[in-house]
């Protein structure tokens, strides 16, 4: 397992260094030149961000779930003290999801 999670992370850290150093490195003089190009570069950035935030939930939710199942499994008796708690950790991590969302719409639709 902690081979696979350092395949993941290693994958995710060159994929975040290609998406940030790429657009530096073949940055043109120009500046965006008109309306439309500003407009593609807004959807494209609000269409990258609820998609990292997405993932991201996801991957909490994921996590949330296995270890509040797991410590229901490993005792019963304390089902309704782990419940309250995990339903309560996803309603936060939904939040934060729904911020991105916000935040993408905001960039999307000025």
């Amino acid at each position: 397992m902690s081979k696979l999670k350092k395949l993941l992370t290693t994958t995710l850290a060159t994929l975040m260094q290609v998406l940030i150093l790429a657009p530096v490195a073949l940055a043109q003089e120009v500046a965006a030149t008109n309306d439309k190009d500003v407009l593609k570069w807004r959807f494209i950035a609000g269409g990258f961000g609820i998609a990292v935030a997405a993932f991201g939930g996801a991957l909490g939710q994921g996590k949330a779930a296995a270890a509040a199942l797991e410590g229901i499994s490993r005792n019963p008796g304390a089902r309704q003290e782990v419940f309250i708690p995990f339903i309560l950790g996803l309603a936060l991590i939904e939040s934060l999801v729904i911020y991105a969302l916000v935040i993408s719409l905001i960039l999307v639709f000025p």
